[in-house]
């Protein structure tokens, strides 16, 4: 791959497109049907475009729902149709019987896994009720959880594996916040939506710990728009929902969701 098309990848990227370029290429040359591990929506649109490029293979993102985040891709040969293929995916549901089963959240199941020595693309979409959890995960990786995973946050669970069909998917939810800022740059609609001031949000951001649309960003003076999803590690992340307009004293109005 020329050094010129690196040029449009964040230097962290490059170790991904590395590799994709070569799951597109093995499935050209040899004819295979490759199913990626869980990938987030940049990964995602990476692929799409080496694909694109190649032009001798389709691709299809299966996460177990429509509205995934988090999806597998299959990539074949272009006179291979992926519609009816398999994307080997499962449903982990994890249940207790603590009481305080009810208040863990996304992250204590996330670091339940990981701390299990899995990586994070081993694992798709989490969906979180008030009795039970649905993870969704890949066929080779269901028996493994299923036996290993018996604590979360100190408590303790049971497991079991279903068919992705019994997935029950929880739609995102965002607590909506509304305020005026002089201009769209992420360190102030960041400071903001975080409620911390602009010069700590300055930090994590010109340390790599912040991404715009699962885009590494660590320019504070980038410009955010209506759309936009930003996430800074350790604070959460928010989606830039309505950029409506300008007050009499030229601020602009946003409105911001934040996921919770």
């Amino acid at each position: 791959m020329n050094s010129g098309f690196y040029s449009h990848f964040h230097p962290e990227e490059r170790a991904f497109v590395d590799r994709a370029q070569e799951w597109i290429e093995r499935s050209a040359e040899l004819h295979e049907l490759r199913r990626t591990d869980f990938l987030d929506p940049r990964q995602q649109f990476i692929i799409s475009t080496l694909c694109s490029r190649n032009g001798m293979v389709n691709i299809r993102f299966d996460g177990g729902y429509e509205a995934a985040e988090r999806k597998r891709a299959l990539i074949a040969p272009d006179y291979r149709d992926l519609e009816y293929e398999d994307a080997e995916l499962s449903v982990l549901q994890v249940t207790s019987q603590a009481e305080k089963f009810h208040e863990l959240d996304h992250g204590d199941f996330l670091g339940a896994l990981l701390g299990l020595g899995i990586k994070r693309d081993r694992i798709g979409d989490i969906h979180l009720h008030d009795s039970f959890c649905h993870i969704v995960v890949a066929d080779q990786m269901s028996q493994f959880l299923d036996i290993s995973l018996r604590q979360v946050h100190r408590l303790h669970v049971l497991t079991d594996v279903l068919p992705i069909d019994k997935l029950q998917p929880v739609q995102q939810r965002l607590e909506e916040l509304s305020f005026t800022v002089a201009s769209m740059r992420l360190d102030g609609i960041a400071s903001d939506a975080y409620r911390i001031s602009r010069s700590k949000i300055v930090d994590p951001i010109k340390a790599g710990r912040c991404r715009v649309n699962w885009k590494a960003v660590e320019d504070p003076s980038a410009q955010l728009q209506a759309g936009d999803v930003v996430s800074i590690k350790g604070l959460g992340r928010f989606k830039v929902l309505e950029v409506d307009g300008v007050t009499k004293k030229g601020r602009i109005r946003v409105k911001i969701g934040k996921y919770i």
